[in-house]
């Protein structure tokens, strides 16, 4: 039987070379990506390209700075809303905020609660099983947020310029003397860790103010800031392990006796973080002008206390500026 003869024309013999070929590339290209790889995952790459992978991988360096919450708004956001403010057509003279459908002042209001209740409640057996949280009517008018020499959005410009000042992360630790109705506290409780806030205050109807209406309707109970009722600065409730960031009073010092104030520093210093940690005294400091400049740097020296200096902070909101005192802890 005579074999066939099979003839390729010049374009079929092209394929049938290019094959063999084609797949000798193939392989050739995979096995320079692997060592491509396998180098790129050992080898020292630039800084930038590093940085980039640490941040986004959970490595060291710059990611964790990165990470950080930020406080304070920036310039790029202050002109944003003055932008938005601008496209929308508002001006401060001509724009007037008004009531709503029942214009009643908060005096109006409270009598309302006083007087009806509010506008639907629940009348006999049944009134006092319904609500979790029993609120006093002044409180939910929100009356305590008067009793401050400032606007209560001044409590906001402390937070930020404390924070920011003493470098906090959420897991720091902070200790305020005198938190009052939480101006100031709940900022730091909503930014900070829970369990990681605690505040020694005096006065029972701020507290009342601070559990029963502000921790409940900013959301924070989850947090479980550690606030305690207390006087003559004993801070023996917060335990004799606990070592905080930053420790703050804000225009607290002044309506304190000397000799008290100084009691309290020798309890607190100890409860400072030796050089990182600060305490931070608003307003001015009169427990040491009355002394004189050197007897109450002497008197600082002795309990391990140094004086950082004096800072202005702005109001981002109104024209108002804060006066605060640092120190830090100079002995461990």
């Amino acid at each position: 039987m005579a074999l066939s003869t099979v003839t390729y024309s010049p374009a079929q013999r092209g394929i049938v070379i290019s094959i063999p070929t084609l797949v000798l590339s193939v392989l050739i290209a995979a096995i320079m990506l692997f060592f491509l790889l396998s180098s790129l995952s050992t080898c020292s790459c630039p800084s930038s390209l590093q940085s980039f992978n640490d941040n986004n991988n959970g490595g060291d360096g710059l990611g964790e700075v990165d990470r950080k919450e930020r406080i304070s708004a920036t310039k790029e956001d202050i002109e944003w809303i003055k932008d938005q403010i601008q496209a929308n057509g508002l001006h401060m003279q001509d724009n007037v905020l008004r009531k709503g459908i029942n214009p009643r002042t908060r005096a109006q209001q409270l009598q309302d609660l006083i007087q009806f209740k509010g506008i639907s409640h629940y009348e006999g057996p049944e009134s006092d099983n319904h609500t979790a949280l029993p609120c006093p009517g002044e409180l939910l008018v929100e009356e305590h947020h008067s009793n401050y020499g400032e606007p209560w959005a001044g409590g906001r410009d402390v937070f930020e310029f404390l924070a920011e000042s003493s470098h906090l992360s959420p897991n720091s630790r902070v200790l305020e003397i005198g938190c009052g109705t939480l101006r100031v506290g709940s900022h730091f409780i909503r930014y900070l860790s829970p369990e990681h806030y605690h505040c020694l205050e005096r006065d029972e109807l701020s507290l009342m103010a601070a559990f029963r209406y502000e921790l409940p309707s900013q959301g924070l109970l989850h947090k479980r800031p550690l606030i305690v009722r207390g006087e003559d600065m004993d801070f023996s409730k917060f335990g004799s392990r606990v070592v905080y960031d930053l420790i703050y009073a804000s225009a607290v010092f002044l309506h304190m006796p000397d000799k008290l104030v100084w009691v309290g520093l020798e309890r607190l210093v100890s409860k400072l973080k030796p050089y990182d940690g600060r305490i931070f005294v608003s307003h001015n400091i009169k427990f040491c002008s009355r002394l004189g400049g050197e007897e109450c740097t002497k008197r600082l020296t002795s309990l391990g206390l140094e004086h950082l200096g004096k800072h202005t902070h702005d109001s981002l909101l109104f024209n108002h500026y804060e006066i605060w005192f640092e120190f830090r802890r100079s002995k461990a």
